[in-house]
């Protein structure tokens, strides 16, 4: 398995970067993990977009999913005739959510319904092709789903957006690599139950013994070194923060 990082900015694309989105590989299976906004196009730097299988999302908040509305087009009017559905999976109103972003003209649900066949998620076990996923519901104002990924024996972990809560640890617990969000600042009056800082991701990682942590979902302007220092002073394992194009999984260059 590998993950490469397309998206990883927090909240609204950034100069360097789309908002949230990750593409995972294995055994010829393509995965994307969120798909929010611009994400669409520096996806097709990793891969085909009509060579997706499935995509997966966290929940339905604007840096998330509204890509995939644009997806939903491309797939409608691609060379050679409309694609045939793919599985997307979300949480529940992912079809409503959807049709919303595509507007007047486009037959609503329907249009949505036609290139993508929607399943809605709950807490437990799935598998979508060779990837066995765990989702747990995280500290977020809508239903948000954090994921644990596992394939071939190797362990991901993907807070998506989320405040304090236990159920990361548990999503976490002993992972090659955890994914985890870092979207506030120390030392701020930050709002409870919405996102978590660098310091928090890092006591999230070593409590449940992540062997490694990447920092994602940094918002636009945070200072990237400063958010590496302030997980270091809680992680003693190795860290970095995610930027686009990032491989990470066995065998990455990193």
């Amino acid at each position: 398995m590998q993950l490469t990082v397309v998206g990883c900015s927090g909240s609204f694309p950034g100069p360097d970067s789309p908002a949230s989105c990750y593409l995972l590989a294995a055994e010829g299976f393509r995965l994307v993990l969120d798909m929010g906004n611009g994400s669409l196009g520096a996806l097709q730097r990793y891969a085909d977009m009509f060579a997706i299988d499935a995509v997966c999302l966290s929940h339905l908040h604007a840096d998330h999913c509204v890509d995939v509305g644009s997806y939903c087009v491309a797939r409608q009017y691609a060379p050679g005739g409309p694609r045939p559905p793919i599985p997307v999976y979300g949480p529940a109103g992912t079809a409503g959510r959807l049709a919303g972003v595509l507007g007047p003209g486009h037959s609503g649900t329907d249009a949505v319904r036609d290139r993508f066949t929607i399943h809605d998620l709950a807490p437990g076990t799935l598998e979508i092709g060779p990837f066995k996923i765990t989702a747990e519901h995280m500290n977020h104002p809508v239903e948000t789903f954090g994921f644990r990924v596992e394939q071939a024996g190797w362990r991901l972990a993907y807070s998506a957006d989320t405040g304090q809560t236990d159920a990361l640890v548990r999503l976490a617990r002993d992972v090659d690599v955890l994914l985890c969000e870092a979207s506030f600042r120390s030392g701020q009056d930050n709002p409870p139950n919405l996102h978590l800082t660098a310091r928090q991701a890092g006591e999230y990682a070593a409590r449940a013994g992540a062997g490694e942590l990447v920092l994602t979902h940094l918002v636009p302007g945070n200072d990237r070194e400063q958010s590496v220092a302030e997980a270091a002073g809680s992680y003693p394992g190795p860290l970095s923060a995610a930027i686009s194009g990032l491989v990470l999984g066995p065998g990455a260059a990193g």
